[in-house]
C-alpha cells in the first residue's frame, strides 16, 4: 500500500502493483480524502495491516478527492466533512453523481446532527465519528462496500432524537415522502416502516411472511419513488414524513 500524499497537499494515487492471489476476492479499493496530512498518514497505517483493505489514492481535498475518484474508480472513499477548495458534502455530492458504484463513508471530528444528515442526502452510506477504533473502521468499510448503511449508534440515537424533539413543520424528505406516500403500495409502505424500525431484510421476511427475494423487490421499488439511494436516506425519509417515531418497533 503506496498512496500518499506530499506536504503541499498535491494528491498522488497508489501504485498499481497490489493484486491478491486467484483464490482469494479483491481487497477493497479505499480512498482517502483529508486535508490533514497526520491523519492521512494515520488513516493509512490504521487500514495497512488489514489484508482485506488497499489504500489507492490520498487527497488533501474535496476536488481531489472527486478527480481521484473518477481517476481511480476506488470501491469506498473515506471522506473528511471539512476540507478546503470543496467540502466533504459537496465532494460526496460529486462523486456519487459522477462514480456511482463507489461509496462514500464520512468521517469527522465535529459529529453534529446537520453534518450528519447533509452527508447522507449527498450519497454518503455511512457517517463515523474520526475517533472509531481500527475494527470499527475496517467493519465499517465492509458494510459500505456491500451497499448497506452504517451510522456510528450514539449518532443514529441522537439524529433519531433530533426528529422527535424538533418543532414538527411540514414534512420535507429529498423526494417529497409525503407526496409519495399516496404512490406506495401497502407493501411497500410495510417495507418501508420496517426499514425504519432497523429490520435487516431477513427481519422484514419474516415479518411479513413473504420471501427475502420479494423484500428485495419490494425495496428496489420503494427506493426508486423515494428517489433514496439506501437504507439511511430512506430512513430519514421515513422520519421526516411521519411515518415513524423514534422508539417505534416492529
Amino acid at each position: 500500500m503506496s498512496g500518499t500524499t506530499d506536504g503541499s497537499g498535491a494528491a498522488e494515487e497508489a501504485g498499481a502493483g497490489s493484486v491478491t492471489g486467484a483464490a482469494g476476492p479483491q481487497p477493497i479499493r479505499v480512498l482517502i480524502a483529508d486535508d490533514q496530512l497526520l491523519v492521512r498518514r494515520g488513516l493509512v497505517l490504521m487500514l495497512g495491516p488489514e489484508p482485506t483493505v488497499e489504500v489507492v489514492g490520498e487527497a488533501a481535498d474535496g476536488a481531489q478527492a472527486v478527480e481521484l475518484a473518477r481517476r481511480l474508480r476506488p470501491d469506498v472513499v473515506v471522506m473528511d466533512i471539512r476540507m478546503p477548495v470543496l467540502d466533504g458534502i459537496a465532494a460526496t455530492a460529486q462523486v456519487t453523481q459522477h462514480v456511482p458504484d463507489c461509496r462514500v463513508l464520512a468521517l469527522s471530528t465535529f459529529d453534529m446532527d446537520d453534518h450528519v444528515v447533509a452527508a447522507l442526502r449527498a450519497g454518503a452510506c455511512g457517517f463515523l465519528p474520526k475517533d472509531v477504533s481500527p475494527e470499527e473502521l475496517v467493519t465499517a468499510l465492509r458494510v459500505v462496500h456491500t451497499g448497506e448503511a452504517v451510522v456510528a449508534p450514539r449518532l443514529l440515537t441522537r439524529l433519531i432524537s433530533s426528529y422527535v424533539t424538533a418543532p414538527r413543520g411540514p414534512a420535507r424528505s429529498a423526494a417529497g415522502a409525503t407526496g409519495v406516500l399516496d404512490e406506495l403500495t401497502p407493501r411497500e409502505r410495510e417495507v418501508w416502516r420496517l426499514i425504519a424500525t432497523g429490520l435487516d431484510n431477513a427481519g422484514i421476511a419474516a415479518e411479513m411472511f413473504i420471501s427475502p427475494s420479494t423484500v428485495k423487490n419490494h425495496i428496489t421499488a420503494l427506493f426508486a419513488k423515494l428517489q433514496v439511494r439506501d437504507r439511511a436516506q430512506a430512513v430519514i425519509a421515513a422520519y421526516e414524513a411521519g411515518l415513524i417515531r423514534a422508539g417505534e418497533r416492529a
